[in-house]
């Protein structure tokens, strides 16, 4: 054991006997002061959470066993690590959302190595997105998959980021339309032509990828607008189906973010990502791959595991000790909560750590839980 220093005055201090309670007494060697040493187990028991959470190893072959484990970290589970605000602007930036329940979302922002920032939400809107890009410096450009409420959030965030859809999604949503064998000439044609977005690496390729969208739209017009009288009486679209995976497409083309990874002034610094399965590969995936091993957690409990591998994988996290000082828990939002008067303060205050709606579900008064599952 090292020789302490006094809190009095910091002179060296030198072992003076034991306590009643078998704790090794220190005395200070100029004032006198008597004191003992209490050893803080918290930070190592954290690391040790921390072990079992992001990796694939069991409860019970922790130290002490499944039971006394569970009992010695149960105090984590009320942390919420929260994102630090990431000032260093980024070329690129992936944004993606985690669905865990049916009205639990974690919004997540990242770069190829790190995740940045992740929010709380019910549902995709352009509140929550708002909430989780203010604390991330405007990037160049930002990859999506074309979220409800995102394009609303990046102008009013960061109105100087271009933005660059995953073609990969746009492929994805045509197919959901078209299916992978098109029973249609019109069908197979457009479903030809969605896959063909994953090979276009020119400008002069993308023009004529458009073109051709707009030679086959010409082409079937007509067999497009065909009608038929539905269940109501009232006309309706025969193919409704290739009409939406149009319309998908050429809303695309309309906003400019289909080919942005083109752009030669933005390649000057080397080539850009057309989709974003950096986070759906190396986010995404691995937080799936992490909520399989530990099957059986509760929804709150799945939002926090969550939590704690993007605290784990943002850029600088604190140490052990520093984190149990600092992060909110179940009890400190509470208190928020109840200091806070009227629900238009409590949606103004909270963006910070999540959607007002999820948290106060999370931190209910009264005496019987609200999960959602």
């Amino acid at each position: 054991m090292k020789a302490r220093a006094c809190p009095l005055c910091g002179a060296k201090m030198k072992r003076n006997g034991k306590t009643s309670a078998g704790r090794t007494r220190w005395r200070c060697t100029s004032c006198g002061a008597s004191t003992t040493r209490r050893i803080d187990s918290a930070a190592k028991l954290l690391g040790a959470f921390l072990g079992w959470l992001l990796t694939r190893r069991r409860q019970a072959d922790m130290p002490g066993g499944g039971r006394t484990f569970r009992r010695k970290t149960a105090r984590f589970w009320e942390i919420w690590p929260m994102p630090p605000k990431v000032e260093a602007p980024r070329r690129v930036v992936f944004v993606d959302g985690i669905h865990l329940g049916r009205k639990a979302v974690v919004l997540i922002a990242s770069d190829e190595e790190h995740a940045l920032g992740w929010h709380l939400c019910r549902s995709e809107n352009s509140r929550a997105w708002a909430a989780l890009m203010s604390r991330i410096a405007e990037p160049e450009v930002v990859v999506s998959d074309g979220g409800d409420g995102f394009a609303k959030a990046l102008r009013e965030t960061w109105p100087g980021t271009r933005h660059q859809r995953c073609v990969f999604h746009a492929f994805s949503q045509v197919r959901r339309y078209t299916t992978s064998r098109p029973k249609t000439q019109a069908g197979a044609e457009l479903y030809g032509l969605a896959r063909a977005l994953l090979s276009i690496t020119t400008l002069g390729e993308a023009q004529g990828w458009v073109d051709s969208l707009l030679s086959w739209s010409e082409r079937w017009d007509a067999f497009l607008s065909e009608t038929a009288a539905g269940e109501d009486g009232r006309p309706r679209l025969v193919h409704e189906r290739l009409v939406k995976a149009r319309r998908s497409l050429v809303r695309l083309v309309n906003a400019g973010t289909l080919f942005t990874y083109l752009d030669p002034e933005l390649t000057l610094e080397g080539a850009l990502p057309a989709t974003n399965n950096s986070i759906e590969g190396g986010v995404n995936a691995r937080l799936r791959a992490m909520l399989r091993d530990h099957r059986g957690l509760s929804v709150e409990r799945r939002l926090k595991a969550v939590f704690w591998w993007c605290y784990a994988h943002s850029p600088d996290p604190l140490p052990a000790a520093e984190i149990l000082r600092v992060m909110p828990t179940d009890r400190s939002i509470a208190a928020i909560y109840d200091r806070l008067g009227g629900r238009q303060r409590l949606e103004g205050t909270i963006p910070r750590w999540g959607d007002a709606a999820v948290w106060s579900e999370l931190h209910h008064s009264g005496p019987y839980r609200m999960d959602w599952d």
